[in-house]
């Protein structure tokens, strides 16, 4: 039976996927990457973010060029059959699939780890080609050269070692392991490759630079096959009818491609439909998806940046070298913008970063509470009573929390202007997301609203929240009234409402709050 040259593996999960509800064809890209075959640009890694749909792609290419079977019937219709290359590539090749996140039993010896691959493959080999079945092969490499056959590479997770921090002594044994498998082989057809981390940073020498690589700071090819676009989402979110499209971009948009189009985290956009909730599907698979191992590494710089885009607002950096992830060290902010780029923690776009959605603005959030933040993470932890006493409606004390806040060591907030109370505030009531959706500079009424805090349980007032800066709490109260601003509380059946005014006098540097129920 074959272990990985030829199989029904590929076929069998894509066939799965086909009958999936929430399916999105991305065949069109078939048409790019069967134009690399037997060509000097027939080395391909895509290097994307966790639950980016690498593995899909890779189980549909497996689908279409495998020769072990007939594909024709999973990609009748779709946009790869009205290519007019469609069928001069359709079940024409032999296939090997590895997946290099097989850890043996006794995962503690690289010999083992690497020996399964290698067997497999000479294995695979003289199954397939009995001329060879007494021969005696030692390397991967000799068996397949033997054969006088090309072949396509699908190799999943190359990285898996890396990330996962195995055989650390036998890493360069390992990427020789690969350079010898593949480059400058005449049995190789095609190699596509996935893995989290860029294969740049491994392979600043020899080894495995024929690679050409897509990651989500500079992919002019394939940006669209990784993540839904807006349209793609649209209509999937027409097949149900409990979540809207405004909910959806919400939580899961945030990432765009080289022209603008948005792009949509695409397990957690099923995953929601599915589910029909929207809700937080960010899984922290290992120290490359946690924001804190980014975060502790120069925590005086980037604190103050997380601050501004927890408050929503971005931040200005040119990110240029996209190898820094991996790094057993990050030396410099822009290193860690680099590798929280490529892993999907935040968006990049024209210099411009961002935390790109909800679903990552509650990891960065939850981040804050580590004392690695230190007096940021005390604040954001006593920020359950600014809740409190807002809701008691005792404004001297929201006013002296937010005068601690106001006075910490965090430049961001020395600024005496709206936009520094607005970040105040944003740390002050961070805590209360867990029982309020919080939007802020809203319309809503006659005019846009600082915040407003719509309650996710019925026994909790809403808050409209308006900011001042050297005026008066009074003035600001007055603001809510006039301007209406709780007509879209009211829209949403929220019978309780309270309106609550902030001032910054920066002359006497004290805070000044006012709270009323309207």
């Amino acid at each position: 039976m074959a272990i990985c040259l030829n199989t029904k593996s590929a076929l069998i999960l894509y066939q799965e996927l086909l009958n999936s509800e929430y399916f999105v064809d991305k065949s069109a890209m078939i048409e790019h990457i069967s134009k690399r075959i037997r060509t000097n640009t027939k080395y391909v890694c895509i290097t994307k973010p966790r639950r980016f749909g690498k593995t899909s792609v890779l189980n549909m290419l497996g689908a279409y060029y495998g020769k072990a079977y007939d594909a024709a019937d999973l990609f009748e219709g779709s946009a790869i059959s009205k290519c007019a290359s469609y069928t001069d590539h359709l079940n024409q090749y032999n296939v090997i699939s590895l997946c290099l996140n097989e850890i043996p039993l006794d995962w503690s010896r690289y010999e083992d780890y690497i020996a399964q691959f290698n067997n497999a493959i000479i294995h695979d080999v003289k199954e397939s080609y009995p001329a060879l079945k007494d021969q005696t092969f030692e390397k991967a490499s000799d068996a397949l050269a033997a054969t006088g056959d090309s072949f396509i590479f699908l190799i999943d997770e190359w990285d898996y070692i890396f990330s996962h921090e195995l055989y650390p002594e036998y890493q360069g044994a390992f990427l020789e392991f690969l350079r010898n498998l593949l480059k400058d082989k005449s049995y190789v057809a095609l190699v596509y490759m996935t893995g989290v981390l860029p294969i740049k940073k491994y392979s600043t020498g020899s080894a495995l630079n024929m690679f050409k690589e897509y990651t989500m700071l500079k992919d002019p090819f394939f940006e669209e096959c990784f993540g839904f676009t807006e349209n793609e989402v649209q209509m999937l979110c027409a097949k149900q009818s409990v979540l809207t499209m405004d909910e959806i971009r919400e939580w899961y948009n945030g990432y765009q491609t080289r022209d603008g189009q948005r792009l949509y985290n695409p397990r957690s956009v099923v995953c929601a439909l599915e589910d029909q909730t929207c809700q937080s599907y960010w899984t922290r698979t290992g120290k490359m998806d946690e924001v804190l191992f980014f975060l502790k590494y120069n925590i005086g710089e980037v604190r103050d940046d997380v601050v501004k885009m927890v408050n929503g607002s971005s931040v200005w950096i040119d990110i240029e070298r996209e190898f820094s992830a991996g790094q057993a060290q990050l030396s410099n902010r822009k290193d860690i913008y680099s590798a929280m780029v490529i892993y999907g923690l935040l968006s990049y776009s024209d210099g411009e970063l961002r935390i790109p959605n909800k679903e990552l603005m509650i990891e960065f959030q939850n981040a804050l509470e580590d004392d690695d933040f230190g007096y940021i993470a005390e604040l954001v932890r006593n920020s359950g009573a600014v809740l409190e006493a807002t809701l008691h409606q005792k404004g001297e004390i929201v006013a002296s929390y937010l005068h601690n806040i106001h006075n910490s060591e965090l430049p961001i907030l020395k600024y005496n202007d709206e936009n520094s109370l607005s970040c105040v505030v944003t740390l002050a009531y961070l805590s209360a997301r867990n029982k309020y959706k919080v939007e802020r500079e809203e319309k809503s009424g006659k005019g846009y609203v600082d915040f407003i805090f719509y309650p996710r349980r019925r026994n909790l007032p809403g808050i409209i929240l308006e900011l001042k800066a050297d005026s008066t709490p009074e003035t600001a109260l007055a603001q809510i009234r006039d301007k209406e601003y709780c007509e879209k509380l009211k829209k949403e059946n929220v019978t309780q409402i309270l309106a609550v005014g902030i001032n910054y006098d920066s002359k006497a540097k004290e805070h000044q709050c006012l709270i009323e129920p309207l």
